[in-house]
């Protein structure tokens, strides 16, 4: 077969009512007497390519029959519309070439436990919602680089290799640097800081490191952040780009990535109330409000929601299958798929129901002066229909470097932005120390060597001036816009808590 009018599958229509042909992997068959369906992916999209027996050769038709789940091949036949069809149109194939017949491919369409899939990362990365995932974190990077660029930024590089922490050793990985002690970085933000008094504004955009043993639903040891530091610029002006940017970033991807959200399930009503301003409250205020009878009441709401649910999906689930072992082909495969859903559900249910016990005690019991768990973050978040910015944390309890409120010396000048539907922190930024002696006496007060930072003491001996800065963790920030209810699903491979391979 030549690769004469070769297309993918993303630019099929401009073969209409013509000859195309597409190579890529069989992600679903179906066949009968006289007809075999085939779900073909190329890396761009799906399609569905008919063969019809009394069309093709009998040695095609043996070909098309021989396929199996993930065998790579190339198809050329007539694209036609057809609105019922994935992606809108099919190919009716005339000729068929096999490239690689796959055998005993691990993953089928029948359920599998999350462990059997993180083993097998390296392929459950082609299948559809994971497929969905890595394109929409795909336009959230290209977005965050238009963003800054548009805004007059440069992007520079921070080292990976350290021989300072940004906050501390205490969850770094530790290496061998030659004859010295060095970190994986947890943080570009000290040297963006250097690059920021050389350019003006200035971002980073790479991998960060945390050895936090922890095995929540929100954490990875290696993920990747986007961190701007700006000259001349207070909180406000740091809370109003942060504001902006996620702002954009939404409706970029709500602009260009709609087929893959509906493959992830997204509610997108959720996402177009993202707009400007967003809600800003003080710590005092966040404390509050988690301690208030608003949020013993949305706990209790919640509460029983959940155990209706749940009372829902265990009358749904049996009745299901029961009516599996009578259905036709068709309808097993609708069940099957329903049934996969709710048994999903059915687990983020009770979960819920085990930590709204635990939330609550936590809510209840803050007092001013605590830093916020994860649970107190999504509390707060279920109180507003877009991201909210915290601001004037207790100085005691964030990093060395955070400016503090000139009106009260226990109040640091630092804000996270709290991304909606109980997501948690996807942003935490500061105005930074700029006077020297001050920043010498924080150095001093959490007994960091003073050695160790003398270069970034040079920023505030050498032309210090007002600057701000923030990080956004990327893999969060998937993680929110595809509704994802773990950052393992984010990123291509990832890397938690006794999880180094693939």
């Amino acid at each position: 077969m030549t690769k004469e009018n070769l297309s993918t599958i993303r630019d099929i229509h401009q073969f209409e009512d013509k000859t195309a042909t597409l190579q890529g992997w069989v992600q679903n068959i179906r066949t009968s007497k006289a007809l075999v369906f085939i779900i073909m992916r190329d890396g761009t999209g799906l399609n569905q390519c008919i063969v019809a027996k009394d069309d093709i050769s009998e040695e095609i038709w043996e070909k098309a029959n021989s396929l199996t789940q993930e065998s790579s091949l190339r198809l050329k036949g007539e694209v036609k519309k057809d609105e019922r069809s994935v992606g809108g149109y099919e190919l009716h194939v005339r000729d068929l070439e096999i490239i690689q017949l796959a055998q005993d491919y691990p993953i089928t369409p029948k359920e599998h436990g999350v462990e059997f899939l993180m083993e097998n990362r390296h392929l459950w990365l082609r299948s559809q919602r994971q497929w969905a995932a890595m394109r929409v974190r795909n336009q959230i990077i290209f977005a965050i680089h238009q963003f800054f660029q548009k805004e007059g930024f440069i992007q520079m590089d921070s080292p990976i290799f350290t021989g300072n922490a940004a906050e501390g050793t205490t969850t770094l990985f530790e290496t061998d640097y030659f004859d010295e002690k060095a970190y994986l970085s947890q943080s570009g933000q000290l040297y963006g800081e250097a690059m920021a008094l050389a350019h003006g504004k200035i971002y980073t955009f790479g991998p960060t490191f945390r050895a936090e043993k922890s095995k929540t639903r929100r954490h990875l040891t290696e993920f990747w952040m986007i961190e701007p530091e700006m000259a001349f610029y207070d909180l406000e002006m740091n809370m109003d780009l942060a504001e902006n940017m996620v702002i954009f970033i939404v409706e970029e991807v709500l602009k260009n990535c709609r087929n893959e959200l509906d493959i992830l399930g997204r509610d997108v009503s959720k996402l177009e109330n993202v707009k400007g301003p967003f809600p800003r409250i003080t710590y005092t205020e966040a404390v509050e409000l988690l301690t208030g009878e608003k949020t013993a009441a949305l706990l209790d709401s919640m509460e029983r929601s959940n155990m209706d649910e749940l009372d829902s999906i265990k009358k749904e689930v049996p009745e299901l299958e029961a009516e599996h072992g009578q259905a036709k082909k068709g309808r097993k495969f609708q069940i099957d798929r329903r049934l996969k859903e709710l048994r999903a559900r059915r687990e983020e249910v009770e979960e819920n129901l085990r930590n709204i016990p635990v939330w609550r005690k936590s809510a209840m019991e803050k007092v001013w002066g605590d830093d916020f768990g994860g649970s107190d973050e999504t509390l707060l978040t279920m109180h507003f229909d877009r991201p909210v910015m915290v601001h004037g944390y207790p100085s005691a309890i964030k990093a060395f470097y955070m400016k503090r409120d000139p009106n009260d010396d226990k109040v640091a000048l630092g804000v996270d932005m709290l991304a909606p539907e109980g997501y948690g922190e996807m942003i935490g930024g500061a105005q930074r120390e700029d006077d020297l002696d001050l920043l010498l006496e924080r150095i001093k007060e959490h007994n960091l060597d003073e050695e160790t930072f003398k270069w970034y003491l040079d920023l505030r001996r050498f032309g210090s001036v007002p600057h701000s800065g923030f990080g956004l963790g990327l893999e969060r920030t998937v993680a929110w816009l595809c509704g994802l209810s773990h950052v393992r699903e984010t990123i291509p491979f990832p890397r938690m808590l006794g999880r180094l391979t693939p």
